[in-house]
């Protein structure tokens, strides 16, 4: 055993150990030259020749100083005019909101008028169906929608999908001027008051919005307006007839089966319930133009 000869022990012709970074040659170069060799002669060039740094003659140094000067008259002759004109934006844009707030005003005046009118229309509509013959007028003045109407009926409340959004579809109701996107359009609308009426509702409304014969159902947009007041959904729809035939009524009609398809297809949600009493208020506005009544024409004949 002791004779046997020892392998050498030299460690100098160990393998070195690999570099953690030796897959990234391309990063470690650019990190350990971060500067090109182009760039660093040059540099070294100029530092030997004098020229790096302030220059050194004094033309150099006059432009450098003419430079330095035009550039501060500049920064300082935008701050002048900065100054100058911060009072007059001031000035311009306080007008602007002075502007806007008489314009408020104005309108809430108008607003505040046009309530005072409607009032007094609806004093001398009283005072008219109080006149002799009155229970034909009152009755004409029911079904035409100048009075506020009660009585037992339904009510139906009609919402937007849940989640719905405006936007374009591909959906069937597309051809009809909608888009598929689950929510309550004008036409749905017109719909489902057509079939109350066709069902045998004596008075309708809206969100508070009376129905009559003049009135209209329209878009504006995404927004559903009675008479041109934006309605906001849910849209309560309130009846007034027999509680218990109307929603029979409604529901079997084709107009009903409109709105169940609406439900099924679209997500659009609907409640019909029969109420013992409902309040209907008067329409807001009820103004004929060219027509007189008959028996007035033929005393004026005559």
């Amino acid at each position: 055993m002791w004779g046997m000869s020892q392998p050498p022990n030299n460690r100098s012709s160990a393998t070195p150990p690999a570099r953690p970074d030796a897959s990234m040659s391309l990063l470690t170069h650019v990190m350990d030259h971060s500067l090109d060799e182009g760039y660093a002669e040059a540099s070294d060039r100029r530092r030997a020749d004098g020229t790096a740094g302030l220059p050194r003659t004094l033309r150099a140094k006059l432009a450098l100083a003419a430079g330095l000067v035009l550039a501060a008259m500049v920064v300082t002759l935008g701050a002048a005019q900065a100054r100058i004109a911060a009072p007059v934006l001031a000035k311009e844009r306080q007008e602007l909101i002075d502007r806007v707030e008489r314009a408020d005003s104005h309108a809430n005046g108008l607003e505040r008028d046009v309530e005072r009118l409607r009032t007094e229309v609806a004093d001398r509509q009283g005072e008219v169906l109080k006149q002799p013959g009155g229970d034909q007028a009152r009755l004409l003045a029911l079904l035409s929608g100048a009075t506020e109407v009660r009585g037992p009926g339904v009510k139906l409340v009609v919402d937007d999908a849940k989640g719905s959004s405006p936007g374009g579809g591909g959906g069937p109701r597309e051809s009809a001027g909608f888009s598929d996107t689950g929510r309550v359009r004008d036409r749905d609308m017109q719909r489902i008051v057509n079939g109350l009426w066709q069902a045998g509702a004596e008075a309708v409304s809206i969100n508070g919005q009376r129905l009559t014969a003049l009135s209209a159902i329209r878009a504006a947009g995404d927004a559903i307006l009675v008479d041109n007041r934006p309605l906001v959904p849910p849209y309560e729809v309130l009846a007034v007839g027999d509680k218990k035939r109307l929603g029979t009524a409604f529901q079997d009609s084709v107009d009903g089966q409109y709105l169940h398809v609406l439900q099924e297809s679209y997500g659009i949600r609907y409640t019909l319930s029969a109420v013992d009493q409902v309040k209907l208020p008067a329409a807001s506005s009820l103004t004929v133009h060219t027509a007189t009544a008959a028996e007035q024409q033929k005393k004026g004949a005559s």
